[in-house]
Protein backbone atom coordinates (compact mmCIF):
# COMPACT_ATOMS: atom_id res chain seq x y z
CA UNK A 1 0.00 0.00 0.00
CA UNK A 2 2.52 2.72 0.59
CA UNK A 3 4.22 1.77 -2.57
CA UNK A 4 1.33 2.56 -4.85
CA UNK A 5 1.43 6.04 -2.36
CA UNK A 6 5.15 6.60 -3.51
CA UNK A 7 4.52 5.96 -6.81
CA UNK A 8 1.28 8.20 -7.19
CA UNK A 9 3.39 10.86 -5.58
CA UNK A 10 6.01 10.59 -8.41
CA UNK A 11 3.18 10.28 -10.66
CA UNK A 12 1.89 14.13 -9.73
CA UNK A 13 3.18 16.61 -11.64
CA UNK A 14 5.48 19.15 -10.50
CA UNK A 15 4.74 21.59 -13.55
CA UNK A 16 2.02 21.66 -15.49
CA UNK A 17 1.32 24.39 -18.62
CA UNK A 18 -0.80 24.77 -21.83
CA UNK A 19 0.51 26.56 -24.01
CA UNK A 20 -1.72 29.29 -26.89
CA UNK A 21 -0.61 31.26 -29.75
CA UNK A 22 -1.37 35.25 -28.83
CA UNK A 23 -4.41 36.54 -30.82
CA UNK A 24 -4.65 40.30 -30.71
CA UNK A 25 -8.24 40.37 -32.55
CA UNK A 26 -10.89 38.52 -30.52
CA UNK A 27 -13.56 37.13 -32.38
CA UNK A 28 -16.08 40.38 -31.60
CA UNK A 29 -12.88 42.21 -33.19
CA UNK A 30 -13.04 40.42 -36.33
CA UNK A 31 -16.74 39.89 -36.70
CA UNK A 32 -16.53 44.22 -36.46
CA UNK A 33 -13.45 44.38 -38.86
CA UNK A 34 -15.23 42.11 -41.27
CA UNK A 35 -18.61 43.83 -41.15
CA UNK A 36 -16.76 47.63 -41.85
CA UNK A 37 -14.75 45.75 -44.59
CA UNK A 38 -17.60 44.43 -46.11
CA UNK A 39 -19.63 47.51 -45.66
CA UNK A 40 -16.95 49.88 -47.83
CA UNK A 41 -16.03 47.40 -50.21
CA UNK A 42 -19.74 46.82 -51.08
CA UNK A 43 -20.30 50.59 -51.15
CA UNK A 44 -17.38 51.53 -53.41
CA UNK A 45 -17.89 47.98 -55.46
CA UNK A 46 -21.53 49.10 -56.00
CA UNK A 47 -20.44 52.54 -56.76
CA UNK A 48 -17.73 51.47 -59.09
CA UNK A 49 -19.95 49.14 -60.68
CA UNK A 50 -23.10 51.46 -61.56
CA UNK A 51 -20.27 53.70 -63.23
CA UNK A 52 -19.51 51.36 -65.69
CA UNK A 53 -16.01 50.57 -64.21
CA UNK A 54 -17.28 46.79 -63.75
CA UNK A 55 -13.83 45.46 -63.20
CA UNK A 56 -12.65 47.30 -60.50
CA UNK A 57 -16.05 46.80 -58.41
CA UNK A 58 -15.14 43.17 -58.81
CA UNK A 59 -11.94 43.60 -57.20
CA UNK A 60 -13.62 44.73 -54.25
CA UNK A 61 -15.15 41.39 -54.13
CA UNK A 62 -12.01 39.80 -54.62
CA UNK A 63 -10.09 41.76 -51.71
CA UNK A 64 -13.20 41.05 -49.74
CA UNK A 65 -12.78 37.79 -49.87
CA UNK A 66 -9.08 38.08 -49.69
CA UNK A 67 -9.11 39.04 -46.62
CA UNK A 68 -11.82 37.29 -45.11
CA UNK A 69 -9.68 34.17 -46.08
CA UNK A 70 -6.62 35.39 -44.71
CA UNK A 71 -8.08 36.09 -41.05
CA UNK A 72 -9.64 32.48 -41.57
CA UNK A 73 -6.21 31.13 -41.81
CA UNK A 74 -5.12 33.15 -39.19
CA UNK A 75 -7.96 31.79 -36.53
CA UNK A 76 -7.17 28.05 -37.73
CA UNK A 77 -3.34 28.36 -36.74
CA UNK A 78 -4.50 29.99 -33.66
CA UNK A 79 -6.01 26.66 -32.78
CA UNK A 80 -2.43 25.02 -32.35
CA UNK A 81 -1.51 24.38 -28.65
CA UNK A 82 1.42 22.34 -26.71
CA UNK A 83 0.36 20.40 -23.14
CA UNK A 84 3.44 20.53 -21.10
CA UNK A 85 3.89 18.61 -17.35
CA UNK A 86 7.05 17.59 -15.79
CA UNK A 87 6.67 15.10 -12.80
CA UNK A 88 8.82 13.29 -11.02
CA UNK A 89 9.22 10.34 -13.64
CA UNK A 90 8.36 12.36 -16.60
CA UNK A 91 8.69 14.96 -19.29
CA UNK A 92 5.49 14.99 -21.49
CA UNK A 93 5.33 17.08 -24.41
CA UNK A 94 1.43 16.85 -26.81
CA UNK A 95 1.50 19.07 -29.78
CA UNK A 96 -1.77 19.85 -31.08
CA UNK A 97 -1.92 20.81 -34.78
CA UNK A 98 -4.75 23.04 -36.00
CA UNK A 99 -6.27 20.15 -38.03
CA UNK A 100 -6.58 18.59 -34.43
CA UNK A 101 -3.82 15.97 -34.79
CA UNK A 102 -1.73 15.16 -31.89
CA UNK A 103 1.83 14.36 -31.30
CA UNK A 104 3.35 13.16 -27.61
CA UNK A 105 6.73 13.40 -26.21
CA UNK A 106 7.80 11.68 -23.51
CA UNK A 107 11.10 12.14 -21.51
CA UNK A 108 13.29 10.75 -18.65
CA UNK A 109 13.54 14.17 -16.44
CA UNK A 110 17.01 12.79 -15.08
CA UNK A 111 18.13 12.51 -19.04
CA UNK A 112 16.47 15.90 -20.20
CA UNK A 113 17.98 18.65 -21.27
CA UNK A 114 16.33 22.34 -21.95
CA UNK A 115 18.02 24.52 -24.50
CA UNK A 116 17.16 27.94 -24.78
CA UNK A 117 18.56 29.93 -28.02
CA UNK A 118 18.70 33.70 -27.22
CA UNK A 119 19.72 36.62 -28.96
CA UNK A 120 20.95 39.82 -26.59
CA UNK A 121 18.40 42.44 -28.26
CA UNK A 122 15.26 40.43 -29.08
CA UNK A 123 15.35 37.40 -26.26
CA UNK A 124 14.56 33.99 -26.86
CA UNK A 125 14.98 32.54 -29.93
CA UNK A 126 13.80 29.09 -30.05
CA UNK A 127 13.59 26.42 -27.20
CA UNK A 128 14.17 22.74 -27.36
CA UNK A 129 13.79 19.90 -25.16
CA UNK A 130 16.12 16.91 -25.67
CA UNK A 131 17.49 13.70 -23.78
CA UNK A 132 17.98 10.10 -24.74
CA UNK A 133 18.45 10.76 -28.57
CA UNK A 134 15.88 12.56 -29.38
CA UNK A 135 14.60 16.66 -29.19
CA UNK A 136 11.44 18.57 -29.96
CA UNK A 137 11.36 21.99 -29.99
CA UNK A 138 8.25 24.10 -27.55
CA UNK A 139 6.59 27.26 -28.05
CA UNK A 140 7.67 28.27 -31.10
CA UNK A 141 4.32 30.15 -31.35
CA UNK A 142 5.21 32.17 -28.21
CA UNK A 143 5.89 35.85 -28.20
CA UNK A 144 9.19 37.16 -26.28
CA UNK A 145 7.70 37.75 -22.95
CA UNK A 146 5.73 34.31 -22.82
CA UNK A 147 9.02 32.56 -23.85
CA UNK A 148 10.26 33.87 -21.25
CA UNK A 149 8.44 33.52 -18.70
CA UNK A 150 7.77 29.66 -19.56
CA UNK A 151 11.43 28.93 -20.33
CA UNK A 152 12.09 30.49 -16.69
CA UNK A 153 9.66 28.32 -14.98
CA UNK A 154 9.98 25.03 -16.75
CA UNK A 155 13.84 25.12 -15.91
CA UNK A 156 12.39 25.76 -12.41
CA UNK A 157 10.00 22.56 -12.55
CA UNK A 158 12.75 20.47 -14.17
CA UNK A 159 15.78 21.92 -10.92
CA UNK A 160 12.94 20.61 -8.63
CA UNK A 161 12.39 17.19 -10.05
CA UNK A 162 16.36 16.42 -10.58
CA UNK A 163 16.55 16.93 -6.98
CA UNK A 164 17.25 13.70 -4.38
CA UNK A 165 14.95 13.75 -1.61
Amino acid sequence: MMESNADSFNEQPVFAAELFPHRSLGRRGFKVLLALSGAVCLLYGTFFIATGAWPIGLFFGVDFLLLYGAFWLNYRSGKAREQVSVSRTDVSVRKFAPSGRMVEHHFNPFWTRFLVRRHQEIGILSMHIFGEGRRTDIGSFLNPDDRESFAKAFKGALATVKQRI
